[in-house]
């Protein structure tokens, strides 16, 4: 059968696993042979270190990787590949994650010295790969050795066997000179052979991993080649010419064949007698490496009984190939489930190769074919099924019933081992292996009887027996009492005297020394411990119960094979855990060291229980390896940890619900740090499920121990207590002051723990690769500013909205999260909110000045991720430090944070979508205002920052404030501020004058003299032509839209006066008023107008059909209109003031004589926030003065020359069309000229508009023109 890719990669990585855990062994394999040179040495000394240091550390990390790589091109640099340089070449890939290149690498290990190679560094890849390959060479080599035997050796027997025991002593003694020198060159050629061969299959295995399982059984295995021909008496040609051999073997395994009354020439190999005599034999399998040079941490270590019962192609320590071997057989007879459970304890899972061995031990286990028994299931007596398996103290397995007849006929060694058995009486049913057998027949439900598809192979070393172990126990006295006790334990039937034995053997454990590893020894054979399974299964006795759960936990604490007997059969760990839900809460100690999975835990229901015992009080009279409520808090963290994020809050429910949080924050005072630890991951869950526990936690909580544990735990254990931490900091600070206990410890300390806090959440925070890390980091940074809502959910984003002046968003985030109540400025608020400003300072200044400002570095490299949740956060976290430094205490803070956030605010600034973004990054902008330096920094981008201050001056008090500092802080330059730029222009002379222009939405309309209007596109494809009607048969001089905006009213020369409704098609007229006089000023409300007729006075229509004449003595130029106060600008430079409401009418400005015959009228008038702004002539030197309509007294003026003759106002600005074509802008605040705009040519600016958000300025010319002008 050919071997496939799989096969290779398996038992290569396990090796490498292996020798990757074992630092003695990796080292002793590394450092024991001599090097061909200096700089070859040199560099397997650097390659080595670099590998040393790369095992040592616990995380990967670009240096570790980069210097993995180095290493690996320092190896491949080298002239001539050794086997230490293809070994740690193949330990290199290993950590790399490449698990091909490492098993080809490994490989290389036998093609660059095989005979070193199986010898020393790999002898388990070599039984497991080569030596299937290699039988018919070691049987060619026994049959030419036997025909150098002396015949008369052959001649000589004992006890019916072909080769005495005594005949290795005198065997060289009777050989001639020629046959000793022929038996020496034998082995020469025997060893050149197993060399050649060892590496003409090294090479062929690579192909097979090269390619495809497929592709490997299309490649045939290389022929056996022999370096000499030798005819059938063993002699070899004098040539020695090469050639290659096909030896017969079935199915491509040699199985050797034993009978009872022959015994192969290999047995002297294994008998002591004969051990001086033929060690200079070469040997069939390498000598091992001491067992307790290769323990790997991921799985049992093999006992002596392992390394005796071996696998069945090594001749060296051959075993039953169809016996159970008891508990000591290969660890791959193992249910699924158990694998699962073994692969989650395998402290190397992060190996890609390794974590899934067990998973593909099945196949070797159960064969190709589902109805074939695995052999271990076979009697090797009978070659049937185990009907009543037991184990002798050899450890070999048979049918009680074969067994027994072979002791009956006056046998009293064991069948396979030929070991002199100390007693006949045959112990008990292996009951381990009959519920295996029985767990495989439900599978299989129809087994087909098979005979043993291999004859039982030659006997093995003899096994350490069971009383020999305990005789070498103690010589205190109690070894006698031990042997009886586990002698009852073992081999009686009746109940009464196993549960004894028990509580003996439990009372000798507690009285032995604490070192006594021999009784551990003893106690930790299969046999043993099967029957202290089997009295969980059978006592009712608690005591015994108690003792038996106390003794397994103690010994699978001690010795990891018994932790592989227990988990071997899933119907054990059930019992233990049925025990432990009916009360035994000492159970939960034995089923923590049995380290389950938690879907293990979860499938088994383990929740309830853990519950229960954990509210349970200990007796602290059972002092065991693990206290039971430590053990029950540790595994209920795990089911925690590995639960769904909706499970595990399902999980932490129940424990609230079963008010079983107390006990667990008792476990934070706990002297086991990883019991600490686990009641954090608990409480923190809790905490997330149900804010309200939070009051029990903080009132009944110590954290100082807490605290202490923080300096010894890993960067996922500190983020773990940061988390939990944080939650507590959400309480409300009046009722509970939490930060009390952190600062109780003494100053030096507290300031260590704190720097290391901060170490971990910057750590995190960087850590790219686990984006759910910096996410938690970012978001516990972000809620360190203290405030919380009643759920515990952060409130930072809407405080920080509330203090970039967007009172709307703060007041409609704060109602989503009821916290409606918060926003009242009560007594009981205001102290929460002054405690909250003074945590918040507190907490902001600590983090800034971590490291002179590194937590910037970290959250400037968070705001460039594409991640939505951890930029959002970045932003919260950066613009809420960034503010607080404008009310810290300037150490240089400011520089720092500018350099590292400055252009990321700008750009979000400039480019977010959402108008939250904004305002937050402005927050953050505004704190950069404070000093001379950013100033500077602002003005390389203040053209973007303008912009985006006007779009949100109107929702923010903060944008209009930034707009004023700015325009103050930039005199000499104020012009670039307000630079406009022209748009876009249409020319409309066909249709007279543009008498009347006003924007709405995304609409421009237009009045002309011809009585034409028309509608214009105000954004995209700006003045594009939507629509044009004329329905006014005269000049359309006014154009009025209310400020609900639903309506457009225009007014003509016609005498009529149209209401429009504005939709998406465009206008639409739905009313026709007949004003029977002609419109020439338009002013309306929702109850009435206000015209300008064609004669003196003023006009007010009300929308029910009546009209008045007021102010009938004045020839009115304009009107203003503003919460029922109607203001005439009139021809002789007075200003009346009409009071609607009572008809009185009050003076403003006197009017003035006609001077030189000219009369010098107001031609506009604009009323903007109290302010009237009125423009006329220019003969006193301000054509434009303001007054204010509280007190009618001017408070300024613009000092134009030019004649206005229309005027609108922005929120900033004021515009000025001139009679000559130019157009003036002046700054509202400072009422000083920071532009003129030219229209080209000389004719008058007849009307104008901006549109809502102050971008955009539209004019009318007298010469059928419309302009456009926008910000930049």
């Amino acid at each position: 059968m050919s071997t496939t890719s799989t096969t290779v990669l398996r038992h290569a990585s396990a090796f490498i696993d292996e020798l990757l855990s074992n630092t003695d062994l990796r080292l002793r394999l590394l450092s024991s042979h001599t090097l061909p040179s200096k700089t070859t040495t040199k560099t397997l000394t650097i390659a080595s270190q670099t590998l040393e240091s790369a095992i040592s550390t616990t995380t990967t990390t670009t240096t570790t990787t980069t210097s993995l790589r180095l290493a690996e091109k320092l190896l491949l640099s080298l002239r001539s590949q050794t086997p230490q340089s293809a070994l740690l070449l193949s330990l290199i890939y290993a950590l790399c994650h490449r698990p091909l290149d490492a098993a080809l690498s490994l490989l290389d290990v036998f093609i660059a010295n095989p005979n070193l190679s199986r010898s020393e560094i790999a002898p388990s890849v070599f039984e497991n790969l080569f030596l299937h390959h290699l039988l018919p060479v070691v049987r060619w080599f026994t049959d030419r050795r036997s025909h150098l035997i002396p015949s008369s050796a052959a001649e000589d027997r004992d006890d019916g066997r072909s080769v005495s025991m005594e005949l290795g002593a005198v065997l060289m003694s009777r050989m001639s000179g020629d046959q000793a020198a022929e038996l020496r060159g034998l082995e020469r050629e025997y060893e050149e052979a197993l060399d050649e061969n060892t590496r003409a299959y090294a090479m062929y295995l690579k192909e097979v991993l090269r390619g495809s399982d497929g592709e490997a059984r299309s490649v045939s295995p290389p022929p056996l080649i022999l370096n000499g021909t030798g005819d059938g008496g063993g002699n070899l040609e004098a040539g020695g010419d090469r050639r290659k051999m096909e030896f017969p073997v079935a199915d491509r395994r040699y199985n050797p064949i034993w009978i009872e009354g022959e015994q192969s020439v290999e047995f002297l190999r294994n008998c002591s007698d004969s051990k001086n005599i033929l060690s200079k034999w070469p040997t069939l399998i390498p000598q091992r490496v001491p067992p307790h040079l290769l323990t790997h941490q991921g799985s049992p270590a093999k006992t002596d009984s392992d390394l005796n019962s071996s696998s069945d192609t090594d001749p060296d320590s051959p075993r039953d190939n169809n016996s159970m071997n008891s508990f000591e057989s290969e660890p791959e007879v193992k249910p699924n489930k158990t694998q699962v459970l073994e692969e989650r304890q395998n402290s190397s899972a992060n190996s890609n190769c390794s974590s899934n061995t067990l998973m593909e031990d099945s196949d070797h286990i159960i064969g190709s074919e589902k109805q074939t028994p695995p052999k271990d299931f076979i009697c090797p007596i009978t070659s049937q099924l185990f009907v009543d398996p037991v184990t002798l103290e050899t450890g070999q397995t048979y049918e009680r019933k074969a067994v027994q007849e072979w002791i009956d006929r006056g046998n009293s060694t064991c069948p396979i081992t030929r070991h002199r058995l100390k007693s006949t009486q045959l112990p008990k049913t292996n009951y381990v292996l009959k519920r295996l057998i029985a767990s495989w027949k439900e599978q299989n439900p129809c087994p087909v009887p098979v005979q043993s598809e291999t004859p039982p192979p030659k006997p093995a070393r003899p096994l350490s027996s069971l009383t020999s172990v305990i005789s070498q126990a103690s010589t205190d006295g109690t070894t006698g009492e031990l042997r009886e006790a586990i002698s009852r334990l073992s081999m009686s039937e009746i109940l009464s005297e196993s549960e004894a034995a028990v509580l003996q053997i439990e009372h000798i454990w507690r009285e032995a020394s604490v070192e006594s590893s021999e009784i551990v020894k003893a106690l930790a054979k299969p046999a043993v411990v099967n029957g202290f399974v089997e009295m969980l299964f059978n006592s009712v006795e608690p005591r015994v119960l108690r003792a038996t759960v106390f003794l397994l936990s103690e010994l699978v604490f001690k010795d990891e094979t018994v932790l592989q007997t227990l988990t071997r059969v899933d119907s054990d760990v059930a019992c233990v855990v049925s025990l432990f839900k009916k009360g035994l809460v000492e159970a939960s100690v034995l089923i923590y060291t049995l380290r389950p999975s938690w879907e293990s835990l979860v499938m088994m229901d383990m929740v309830d229980a853990l519950l229960m015992a954990i509210k349970t009080k200990g007796d602290d009279s059972y002092e065991m390896c693990v206290k039971p409520k430590t053990a029950s808090v540790l595994l209920l963290a795990q089911v925690l940890n590995g639960e769904e994020d909706s499970n595990a809050l399902n999980v932490a429910g129940a424990l609230i619900s079963e008010r079983a949080v107390e006990s667990v924050v008792g476990s934070l005072e706990a002297e086991p740090v990883e019991e600490r630890l686990a009641a954090v991951t608990i409480l923190l869950r809790c905490m997330e499920q149900d804010g309200r526990c939070r009051n029990t936690i903080a009132d009944k909580a110590e954290l100082a121990p807490v605290l202490e544990s923080f300096m010894n735990a890993c960067d996922g254990e500190r983020f773990e207590i940061i988390r939990f931490l944080f939650e507590l900091v959400k309480l409300n600070r009046q009722q509970f002051r939490i930060n009390a206990p952190l600062w109780q410890a003494e100053p030096r300390k507290m300031s260590m723990y704190r720097e290391e806090a901060i170490d971990v959440l910057i750590s995190s925070l960087r850590n790219s690769e686990s984006i759910s890390s910096q996410i938690v980091a970012a978001e516990t940074i972000m809620s360190l500013q203290g405030r919380f809502s009643s759920s515990g959910k952060p409130l930072a984003r809407a405080f920080l909205l509330k203090r970039a002046g967007m009172g709307k968003r703060y007041r409609a985030l704060m109602r989503a999260e009821q916290m409606g109540h918060a926003v009242k400025d009560s007594e009981e608020n205001l102290e929460e909110e002054k405690a909250t400003d003074a945590w918040e300072r507190k907490t902001a200044y600590v983090l800034v000045s971590h490291e002179f400002g590194l937590i910037f570095e970290a959250l400037a490299e968070g705001l460039k991720s594409r991640h939505a949740q951890l930029s959002s956060a970045c932003l919260v976290s950066a613009a809420w430090l960034t503010h607080m430094l404008a009310v810290l205490p300037d150490t240089g803070l400011r520089g720092a944070a500018r350099v590292c956030l400055l252009k990321r605010f700008v750009s979000i600034f400039k480019s977010a979508r959402d108008d939250d973004d904004k305002a937050l990054a402005m927050l953050a902008l505004r704190s950069f205002m404070y000093d001379s330096e950013g100033l500077q920094d602002l003005a390389l981008y203040m053209k973007d920052i303008l912009k985006t201050l006007r779009e949100l001056r109107k929702s923010s008090s903060l944008a209009h404030e930034m707009l004023k500092l700015l325009s103050e802080g930039h005199d000499s330059s104020v012009q670039e501020l307000w630079n406009h730029k022209e748009l876009a222009q249409v020319e409309c002379s066909m249709h007279g004058e543009v008498l009347s222009i006003t924007c709405y939405k995304n609409y421009i309309i237009s009045g002309h003299s011809d009585g034409t209007m028309k509608v214009w596109s105000g954004k995209d494809s700006l003045l594009h032509l939507l629509q044009e009607t004329q329905d006014h048969s005269k000049a359309v001089t006014s154009l009025e839209i209310l400020q609900s905006g639903e309506k457009l009213y225009s007014g003509s020369l016609d005498r009529s006066l149209r209401v429009w409704s504005i939709g998406e098609e465009g206008i639409s007229c739905i009313e026709v008023h007949d004003m029977k006089d002609q419109v020439h000023d338009l002013r309306v409300t929702n109850t009435i107008s206000c015209f300008i007729p064609q004669g003196a006075g003023v006009k007010v229509f009300s929308w029910s059909g009546g009209s008045k004449l007021l102010n009938p003595k004045q020839n009115v130029k304009c009107l203003a209109l503003v919460q029922g106060k109607l203001y005439c600008g009139c021809n002789d430079s007075s200003i009346q003031e009409i009071d609607l409401t009572t008809g009185t009418i009050g003076v403003i400005q006197m009017g003035s004589r006609k001077l030189l015959g000219k009369a010098n009228p107001i031609h506009a008038m604009k009323v903007q926030e109290g302010l009237l702004y009125a423009a006329g002539g220019s003969l006193d030197g301000s054509a434009v003065k303001i007054w204010s309509t509280s007190t009618s007294s001017v408070v300024g003026s613009l000092p134009t020359t030019m004649e206005v003759r229309s005027m609108t106002i922005s929120t900033e600005l004021i515009y000025l069309g001139s009679k000559m074509g130019a157009i003036e802008i002046w700054s509202r605040d400072k009422l000083s000229r920071v532009g003129t705009l030219q229209t080209g040519t000389n004719a008058k600016v007849l009307c104008m508009a901006v549109d809502d958000d102050g971008e955009l300025l539209v004019i009318g010319t007298s010469d059928g023109r419309i302009q456009a002008w926008g910000l930049t």
